[in-house]
């Protein structure tokens, strides 16, 4: 509970079995989260035994991807804030204290992973990493000349129920790079949004997308594919965004047909991170 407010917590997760039950003891040590939900999605065998001794509800969701992960914790939270985290070690359960005091004054919350003295030793955020995500993320900022964006690859974000419950009709992607889209969406909404740096900490196992280079630069190009994509239709096809009092509305919005999908494609059903 914050300032009589539930807070959810949603953990995806499918390589995460040595670090995803200290995770959530470190959320549970918060005092904060009313609900910490666990998307299964297809994890390493043993991960289920990891969750049980905790007060996290584990869910299984059986469409592979990062995206569709998220959206099934999305679908299955009840809280009033909306927090998702990574169980791989990468940040700090503490961090929760600090989005939801922001959270309280934004729609909105997102971290970013590029403040120096956040980075801790052995983080996996080189200098490929660092500025081709903060590269990606002024792309964004100058497109829908939105609030100052410094990361566009950062999982650990909070949204307001009611804000997600008016975009989570538009999401289209299942993939690793459903962030971005999460992000373009509540900027073409209008959410009041703001980016805050967060701890970033050597995580538990290497990742099978930055821990490569080649499969971090095709995903990067995916991203920005994307976030031109939404730049092009809100100018050509502004109704699609339209507002209506408070309330969005909820029409469907076309499948993305992005370059460069096989390749990529075919490494996102091992659920790369």
């Amino acid at each position: 509970m914050w300032y009589g407010r539930t807070v959810s917590v949603i953990l995806p997760t499918y390589n995460e079995r040595d670090s995803i039950r200290s995770a959530i003891e470190e959320i549970e040590a918060t005092g904060v989260a009313d609900e910490i939900l666990v998307i299964n999605n297809n994890a390493a065998p043993g991960t289920s035994d990891e969750v049980a001794p905790t007060s996290a509800r584990e869910i299984h969701e059986p469409r592979q991807g990062y995206g569709a992960a998220i959206r099934r914790g999305f679908s299955e939270a009840e809280g009033d804030f909306i927090i998702v985290s990574e169980p791989d070690g990468s940040f700090r359960g503490h961090d929760i204290h600090k989005v939801l005091a922001y959270a309280q004054d934004f729609e909105v919350v997102y971290g970013s992973r590029t403040v120096k003295e956040l980075i801790w030793e052995g983080a996996n955020m080189g200098m490929f990493l660092k500025w081709g995500n903060y590269s990606v993320a002024k792309l964004t900022e100058f497109l829908f000349n939105t609030t100052s964006l410094t990361d566009v690859g950062c999982t650990l974000r909070c949204i307001r129920r009611e804000t997600l419950r008016r975009v989570e009709p538009f999401f289209t992607v299942d993939g690793s790079f459903f962030g971005p889209e999460m992000m373009v969406l509540t900027v073409l909404m209008k959410a009041s949004m703001i980016q805050i740096p967060v701890n970033y900490t050597k995580r538990v196992g290497t990742s099978s997308v930055t821990g490569n280079k080649w499969v971090a630069f095709r995903l990067g190009l995916r991203m920005i594919a994307l976030i031109v994509s939404y730049r092009l239709r809100s100018w050509f096809r502004p109704e699609q965004f339209e507002t209506t009092g408070p309330m969005r509305t909820e029409r469907a919005l076309p499948t993305i047909d992005l370059a460069l999908e096989s390749e990529v494609e075919d490494e996102e059903k091992k659920n790369l991170r």
